[in-house]
């Protein structure tokens, strides 16, 4: 959308608040959300869409987190805000006036998921109406109630959710705000355009533009994101005389072995490494290193039974293992049911849920030339309830 906006469009993003609802230490808007500070994702979003400037208003004595929480964007700059949203939203506004934009988009840093769409949809009921903010229908049967007891049925016809951004032109709803008495509260800017004699479209929001309130919404977001991990795992072994070929804890008869400080099986050492990677605890060298000798000739089982703990004592399950084993030679397939199997028993986890395949290299590369083996390995694992 960048560049494509009729006039400039600036922005007031309120962040004035101390969140308290949310809980924590920091205000709402400073505490992570999908891994960055909620904050930040709605400024992201503008910037991206090419609003600019972005004025953000913000608590005192706060600068030091706004500017961390919203460190590297492109003309962002910060406000005080007020006692009221009100005063806070006319602190942005008259932080613009030197920018005399033709259009402002004023949004709630509550609302961090900020589609490129709703921005567009407002901006172009611009071009014929003074303010514009994007509602949801109200699908739920509505009642009254009072004393803990239904009252009288009310028709949701013609009844909406209002979301922000809403967006003005930026003259008209300055003027607004001035005028504004100040004895109560507005409930949103467009009420405060409205008292103004302001026409105020509507235009269809989005579900993803719903409010961060409580201090279960920001765990909620944490504890999905964290309920499944997956972690990657891959190892190479050169192929030797004199040595026993261990595949996934199954012994192949072969010409030749794999080589190694332990049994050198390259499958399980991947799947080792993707268990780990998935609970963020190091890899296999960090707790089996080579230059150890109690680990020399080791059965790398008891590589893959640690992992295993590992994960459980981080709080999870092993959801399913996929274990890819690249080689020439030996056939995999006579053994995959086996490999299969003997996984499952070491990591105490149903045969349904561990993959073993082969493939080859098309005698391209070491493995090709039957030099050595290399196996990858995926691991999904999910948090315990």
């Amino acid at each position: 959308m960048t560049g494509t906006f009729p006039a400039a469009v600036a922005a007031v993003v309120v962040a004035a608040g101390q969140g308290l609802r949310a809980g924590g230490t920091v205000p709402k808007q400073f505490a992570l959300w999908r891994g960055k500070p909620l904050v930040r994702h709605s400024v992201e979003a503008l910037v991206k869409a090419g609003v600019a400037p972005i004025v953000v208003v913000i608590p005192a004595d706060w600068e030091a987190a706004a500017a961390k929480s919203l460190d590297g964007l492109a003309g962002v700059r910060f406000v005080h805000g007020a006692a009221s949203r009100q005063g806070s939203v006319r602190a942005g506004l008259e932080a613009l006036a030197g920018d005399a934009p033709g259009m402002v988009l004023i949004h709630d840093a509550a609302r961090p998921d900020l589609p490129e769409a709703v921005i567009a949809a407002l901006v172009a009921a611009l071009a014929s109406r003074p303010g514009a903010i994007p509602v949801l229908p109200v699908v739920d049967s509505v009642v009254r109630g009072s004393g803990g007891l239904r009252g009288a049925f009310v028709d949701r016809d013609g009844l909406y959710r209002v979301q922000t951004p809403q967006a003005f032109l930026y003259d008209a709803i300055l003027a607004a705000h001035r005028a504004w008495d100040g004895t109560t509260d507005a409930g949103d800017d467009a009420a405060v355009a409205e008292a103004a004699g302001l026409a105020v479209a509507l235009v269809a929001g989005d579900e993803r533009l719903k409010k961060v309130t409580f201090a279960d919404d920001l765990k909620e977001e944490s504890m999905t994101l964290a309920a499944v991990r997956t972690g990657m795992g891959y190892d190479v072994h050169r192929l030797a005389e004199g040595e026993e070929l261990w595949l996934c804890g199954v012994k192949i008869e072969h010409s030749k072995g794999l080589a190694g400080h332990s049994d050198a099986d390259v499958a399980i050492h991947a799947l080792v490494d993707a268990l780990l990677g998935a609970v963020a605890a190091g890899d296999i060298g960090d707790h089996f290193p080579p230059s150890d000798p109690q680990w020399r000739g080791a059965s790398s089982d008891r590589f893959l039974a640690h992992a295993g703990t590992l994960v459980a004592a981080a709080g999870y399950a092993i959801g399913n293992v996929d274990v890819t084993i690249i080689c020439e030679a030996p056939r995999i397939g006579p053994h995959k049911v086996a490999m299969r199997e003997r996984l499952a028993a070491i990591l105490a986890i149903d045969i349904a849920n561990v993959s073993v395949k082969a493939t080859t290299t098309e005698r391209l590369g070491f493995t090709g030339r039957g030099e050595g083996i290399a196996a990858q390995a995926v691991a999904t694992v999910v948090a315990n309830a």
